[in-house]
C-alpha cells in the first residue's frame, strides 16, 4: 500500500501537469528514465516524433502515475528531470513556484513569442553560443540548433533556441537580454525591455525584469500590465504560415487567449493574424467573376481549387464595407464555411491580414470559449467568420422571439464558401430558405405599399457545383440551377485561368489479384458458417461495399423485429467485411488486429468487473465467439506471411518511394477511404526503414465527427498536423477525404487516391491539392473497390458539368431568371409541405410516447420523457430508475491514449452487456450520456428503421436542470452520511 506522502505527490503532479507537459524534453528524459519498459517508451518516442514533445509528456506523466509504483518512483521521475536540462518541470513538483513568480515568467514567455517575429532575425549561432556558455540551454539543445540552422537557415534556427530558452527556470528572461545585449543586438534589447544606449561601458543600470519595464507594442494592453497574466488582453492568433507557439505545439495559456473571443482593434498588428498585407490586387480572372458582386449582384463564384476564391471574396468584402461606409451605412458581413478549422483558417490567414486595419474583424466556431453573445458580435463587428450552424440557430432565435437573436436584415453581406452544399437537407440551405421565404414576401408587401425587410447580398464560392448524379446533360443543367436558386444568384460566374491553370499529370496504378488469398480464405470460411447459422443469403461479393449495405440493412432489419440472432449475426459479419477490406486494402497483420480487438470487447461486455451482476450470453453469441476462437491462430500464423500481402500494398510502396527519390523537396498527400486505414498506413510507413531513409516523415489526418468507433481528431490535432505539414515537419499527409474540401492546405506536388472514389465534386478538390508545378496525381486501385470505372464516370460527369455551366452561362438572362424562379417558388412549397407532415406527426408534444429499448435485448430503457440536454450535444438520462439498468466498464481505448477527457468509463445494458453510452462528468456530477445508435426506438408504437445519430429525432429535449440534479445528489450525500 502506497504512503500518504505518495498520494500528495501524485496529486501534486496532477494539479501541475498542464505546466510540466510544457516544459519536458521528452526523448532527454527518457534516457534516464530506467524504470519504465522499453516498449512503453518507444510508443512515447514515436508520440513525440508525431504529435510533439507535449502530447508525448502527457504520456510520459500517466505512465509514472501508473500504479503500482516502485518505491523511489518520485525521486527517480525528479533525478531524470534534472539530469536532462529539465530543471523548471523538476522545480515545479518539489517546490512550486509563487504566484508572482509564475504570472511574471509566464509574461516573459509570451512576450517572446509576440515578437518571435523580428527575434528571429537574430545571428542565431552568436546568440547559442552565448546561451550554451550561460547554461540557458545545455549540450543538446546546442547541437539541435546548430543543425537547425545549418540544414534550414537561421530564422529556423532562431525558433529552435526560442523555443529551449521559454522553458528555463524563472530569470532566464534578464539573462536572454543581457545576451542580447553582450551580441550586439541593441535593437532586439530595445524591442525586448531593455533600455536605451544600456550597452555603453560603465554602465551600472540594473537590467529591467519583464514586471518592471513594461512593453511599448502594438499589443495595445501590453503597455498597461500589471503583472498579472489574468489582466492581460493580448489575443495571439494562428499565423499563416503555420508556426507552432514557443512550447512546441503545446497549449499555453497565450494560446488558450486566442480561442476566447475579444473584440479586435484595428490596429493590433501582429498580435491579430500577423503582419497586415498591402492592398488586394486580383489577377484578371479574378477581377472577371468578381465584377457582378461589385455591383452588389448575388452570384456564385466556380473556380478551381487553389485559383484564389477566397482571396476575392476578400475583396469583395472590402469594396463593399467600403462603398457603405462612403454612402453613411453601416455594413456587416458574415463568412461562413462548413467546418470548424476553415473558421480560423480564413481568419487568420485571408479576412485579418488584408481588413484589419480598417475594419473590425471576429471569428466564432464551436470551438471557442465565447465571453459575449453571438449576438453582440454581430452588433460589434464588421465581419464575421462563423460556421454555418451557429448562425442558423441564432436566426431560429430570431424566429421564435428570443432576445438573444440574430436578423437576415441585420446583415448586408453574407459570403457561402463551399456553396455546393447549399442543397437538401443542408444547414447553408435551411438559411437560404429563410431569406428566399423572406424574399418572396418582401414582393407582396412591395405590391401592398409596404416597407419590405432589407436582405444581404449573396456571394457563393465553389469550386465544383457538381451535376448531382445525373447522367443527361438537362438533369446536370437543372441540378445547378437549383444550387443557383438556392443561392438566389443572379449568375454562375466561371473562367478560364490561362497562363495560371496547372493540370496534374494523372496515372492510374492497376492492380493484379492475389494468386493466393488464404487469410481471405479463413475469413470468408467463417463468413459462410454464420450464414448458415442465421439462415442467410447474400447477394453481393464479400468484402464490397454492396455487401457492407446488404448486412447493414439485415441488421436494422433484425433489431426493428427483435430477431436477436440475425441482428448478431449481422453484426459479426460487417466486422468480418471490414476485415477483409483492411486486407485488401492494408497489411493482414492490421486486419487481423482489428478482428481480434473487436472480439476481445466484444467478450469484455459480457463479464464485469465486480461479478455481481450474471450478463446473459446467447447460444447464437456462444457460437460467434467460439467461431472466432477456433480459426484465430490461423489467422495470425497466416497474418505474418508477407508472400500472401496485396498488391495494392507494393503499387503504393513504389510511388511513394518514386516521388521521394525523383523530386528534390516531395510534398504529397494519400487520400484514403477510412480513419481505420489512415491511420494504419501511417503506422507502416513510419515503421519502413525505406521511407525514413529517404526521408519521408508522414502523420495522418481524420475528420472529427464521432459516428466511427476510430476516436476523431480534435479541431487542435488536426491544426497541429497541419502546422507540421505547411512547415515541413511532416511531408507525407495520409488523410480521409476531411482533406478534400476547403481547408488551406500547403502545395503539394503528388496526390495519391489510394483505392478511393467518390463523386465528381471530391475529385475536382483533391487533384486541387497537387498546386505545386510539375505535380502528379496517382489513382491506385484496390480490390473491390471499383475506383478505375468510378474515376472514368467522374471524368464524363466533370465534361458533362463544365458543358452545363457553359449552357447556363448563354442563357438569356430573362431565360435564367424564369428558370430561377421556378426552382424557387418549388423550394418554398416543398418547405411547407414538410412542415405541413411534421406538425402532424409531431414527436415534440408526444415524447413520452418515443421509447428506447436496447438493440442488443430488447429491454424497455427509458422514454424521451427522461431525457435532458447539455450544451446542446449531450443527451443525458439521470432518472434513479435508468441508474439500475446499466452497469459502467472502463473505456480503455482512453486510457491507452492517456486522453484527459472527463468520460472515462462508458455505460452498458446490466443483462446482456450491450455499450449503451458514456458516463459522463459534468460539473461534478455523473451523467449517463445515451447514443442513440445503439437503441431500437420506437414512436407510437412503430418502430423507427434508422435512427442512428440523434439529429433524426425531430425532438428538442430540456435543457439539463443542474440545480436540481445538484440538489438530488446533495440529499443522496446527507443520507449516506
Amino acid at each position: 500500500m502506497e504512503s500518504e506522502s505518495d498520494e500528495v505527490k501524485e496529486r501534486l503532479i496532477e494539479s501541475f501537469t498542464p505546466r510540466i507537459r510544457r516544459l519536458i524534453a521528452v526523448n532527454r528524459v527518457l534516457d534516464h528514465m530506467h524504470s519504465l519498459e522499453p516498449g512503453l517508451k518507444e510508443r512515447i518516442r514515436q508520440r513525440a516524433a508525431t504529435d510533439g514533445d507535449s502530447a508525448a509528456a502527457g504520456d510520459l506523466i500517466s505512465a509514472v502515475l501508473k500504479k503500482p509504483r516502485a518505491a523511489g518512483w518520485f525521486r527517480a521521475f525528479v533525478d531524470a528531470l534534472l539530469h536532462s536540462g529539465c530543471e523548471s518541470a523538476a522545480d515545479y513538483i518539489q517546490t512550486p513556484p509563487e504566484p508572482e513568480v509564475e504570472a511574471e515568467n509566464d509574461y516573459c514567455v509570451m512576450l517572446v513569442e509576440l515578437l518571435s517575429p523580428s527575434l528571429v532575425d537574430m545571428k542565431t549561432d552568436v546568440v547559442c553560443h552565448e546561451c550554451f556558455s550561460q547554461g540557458l540551454i545545455n549540450q543538446d539543445d546546442d547541437e539541435i540548433i546548430r543543425t537547425s540552422t545549418a540544414n534550414q537557415g537561421n530564422g529556423s534556427g532562431a525558433r529552435e533556441l526560442l523555443r529551449r530558452i521559454v522553458r528555463g527556470r524563472p530569470g532566464w528572461f534578464s539573462d536572454f537580454l543581457e545576451i542580447l545585449r553582450k551580441t550586439e543586438h541593441q535593437y532586439l534589447y530595445e524591442l525586448t525591455g531593455g533600455p536605451p544606449d544600456s550597452d555603453k561601458t560603465g554602465s551600472e543600470d540594473k537590467l529591467p525584469s519583464a514586471k518592471d519595464e513594461p512593453m511599448e507594442t502594438d499589443a495595445p494592453a501590453a503597455a498597461e500590465r500589471c503583472g498579472s497574466l489574468q489582466l492581460m488582453d493580448i489575443t495571439f492568433a494562428e499565423e499563416p504560415q503555420g508556426e507552432t507557439d514557443l512550447y512546441g505545439g503545446a497549449p499555453t495559456e497565450s494560446s488558450e487567449l486566442s480561442k476566447s473571443f475579444k473584440p479586435s482593434q484595428p490596429d493590433s498588428g501582429a498580435a491579430d493574424g500577423g503582419p497586415e498585407k498591402a492592398d488586394i490586387v486580383l489577377r484578371d480572372y479574378q477581377m472577371d467573376v468578381a465584377s457582378p458582386a461589385l455591383e452588389g449582384k448575388n452570384i456564385i463564384i466556380c473556380l478551381p481549387t487553389g485559383s484564389g476564391k477566397t482571396r476575392v471574396a476578400v475583396y469583395v468584402t472590402k469594396k463593399h464595407l467600403d462603398g457603405r461606409r462612403a454612402e453613411g451605412r453601416a455594413g456587416k458581413v458574415v463568412v461562413l464555411v462548413n467546418k470548424v478549422p476553415l473558421v480560423e483558417q480564413h481568419y487568420s490567414a485571408e479576412f485579418l491580414p488584408y481588413l484589419k486595419s480598417t475594419y473590425n474583424v471576429e471569428r466564432v466556431s464551436g470551438d471557442c470559449q465565447l465571453k459575449i453573445s453571438f449576438t453582440d458580435i454581430v452588433k460589434n463587428s464588421d465581419v464575421i467568420i462563423c460556421t454555418a450552424q451557429i448562425l442558423e440557430n441564432f436566426l431560429e432565435r430570431s424566429n421564435k422571439g428570443e432576445d438573444e437573436g440574430v436578423n437576415l436584415s441585420d446583415l448586408s453581406l453574407i459570403v457561402i464558401d463551399e456553396c455546393h452544399h447549399t442543397q437538401k437537407g443542408g444547414v447553408y440551405n435551411h438559411i437560404m430558405m429563410r431569406y428566399l421565404a423572406q424574399k418572396h414576401k418582401n414582393r407582396r408587401l412591395e405590391k401592398e405599399q409596404k416597407v419590405p425587410m432589407p436582405l444581404p447580398q449573396i456571394l457563393g464560392l465553389t469550386a465544383s457545383p457538381g451535376v448531382g448524379g445525373a447522367s443527361k446533360i438537362g438533369k446536370a443543367e437543372d441540378h445547378i440551377l437549383r444550387i443557383c436558386a438556392n443561392l438566389d444568384a443572379h449568375r454562375i460566374m466561371t473562367k478560364d485561368l490561362g497562363q495560371y491553370q496547372r493540370e496534374p499529370r494523372k496515372l492510374i496504378k492497376t492492380v493484379e489479384d492475389r494468386k493466393e488469398d488464404p487469410f481471405g480464405n479463413v475469413i470468408k470460411n467463417i463468413m459462410n458458417a454464420i450464414h448458415t447459422h442465421a439462415e442467410l443469403s447474400p447477394t453481393s461479393d464479400f468484402g464490397s461495399q454492396n455487401y457492407e449495405q446488404w448486412v447493414v440493412l439485415r441488421e436494422r432489419i433484425a433489431a426493428t423485429e427483435e430477431n436477436q440472432k440475425v441482428r448478431v449475426c449481422s453484426e459479426h459479419l460487417r466486422q468480418y467485411n471490414e476485415g477483409l477490406n483492411l486486407s485488401n486494402t492494408i497489411r493482414m497483420r492490421d486486419a487481423f488486429s482489428f478482428l481480434n480487438t473487436y472480439h476481445e470487447e466484444e467478450l469484455k461486455k459480457k463479464t464485469t468487473p465486480d461479478e455481481e451482476h450474471v450478463i446473459k450470453i446467447t447460444d447464437t453469441e456462444k457460437f460467434l465467439f467460439n467461431l472466432f476462437k477456433e480459426n484465430r491462430e490461423e489467422l495470425q500464423r497466416l497474418a505474418e506471411m508477407p508472400e500472401y500481402e496485396n498488391d495494392s500494398l507494393s503499387k503504393l510502396r513504389s510511388k511513394i518511394l518514386h516521388e521521394f527519390s525523383s523530386r528534390e523537396a516531395a510534398r504529397g498527400i494519400i487520400f484514403t477511404k477510412t480513419r481505420r486505414s489512415a491511420i494504419a498506413l501511417s503506422q507502416w510507413i513510419q515503421e519502413n526503414p525505406k521511407f525514413a531513409d529517404i526521408g519521408v516523415k508522414a502523420s495522418y489526418l481524420i475528420g472529427g465527427g464521432d459516428q466511427s468507433v476510430v476516436k476523431p481528431m480534435t479541431t487542435a490535432e488536426s491544426r497541429d498536423v497541419l502546422n507540421k505539414f505547411r512547415n515541413g515537419k511532416v511531408n507525407l499527409l495520409i488523410a480521409t477525404t476531411v482533406a478534400e474540401e476547403g481547408l488551406d492546405i500547403a502545395a503539394c506536388n503528388f496526390v495519391i487516391r489510394y483505392g478511393l472514389v467518390t463523386n465528381e465534386i471530391a475529385m475536382i478538390q483533391a487533384q486541387g491539392r497537387g498546386r505545386a508545378e510539375d505535380s502528379s496525381y496517382t489513382l491506385v486501385e484496390v480490390k473491390n473497390s471499383g475506383v478505375a470505372e468510378k474515376e472514368r464516370v467522374n471524368e464524363f460527369r466533370i465534361t458533362m458539368m463544365n458543358k452545363a455551366i457553359t449552357n447556363i452561362r448563354a442563357l438569356d438572362q430573362a431565360d435564367y431568371d424564369k428558370r430561377i424562379l421556378e426552382f424557387q417558388l418549388q423550394a418554398i412549397m416543398e418547405g411547407k409541405v414538410r412542415m405541413t407532415k411534421k406538425k402532424k406527426k409531431n414527436m415534440q408534444d408526444l415524447k413520452g410516447e418515443v421509447k428506447f429499448s436496447c438493440r442488443s435485448c430488447s429491454k424497455h430503457v427509458c422514454t424521451g420523457n427522461d431525457i435532458q440536454i447539455i450544451e446542446d450535444m449531450h443527451r443525458v438520462n439521470v432518472t434513479p430508475e435508468f441508474k439500475q439498468l446499466f452497469i459502467e466498464r472502463e473505456n480503455p481505448s482512453l486510457q491507452e491514449r492517456f486522453l484527459d477527457y472527463e468520460t472515462n468509463f462508458y455505460i452498458a445494458c446490466k443483462d446482456c452487456g450491450q455499450r449503451w453510452g458514456s458516463m459522463m462528468l459534468y460539473r461534478g456530477i455523473d451523467c449517463p450520456s445515451l447514443h442513440v445508435k445503439n437503441f431500437v426506438v420506437t414512436f407510437n408504437e412503430k418502430k423507427m428503421s434508422k435512427c442512428t445519430k440523434w439529429g433524426d429525432l425531430p425532438i428538442r429535449f430540456p435543457v439539463f436542470d443542474y440545480a436540481e440534479q445538484a440538489s438530488r445528489v446533495a440529499e443522496s450525500s446527507d443520507d449516506e452520511d
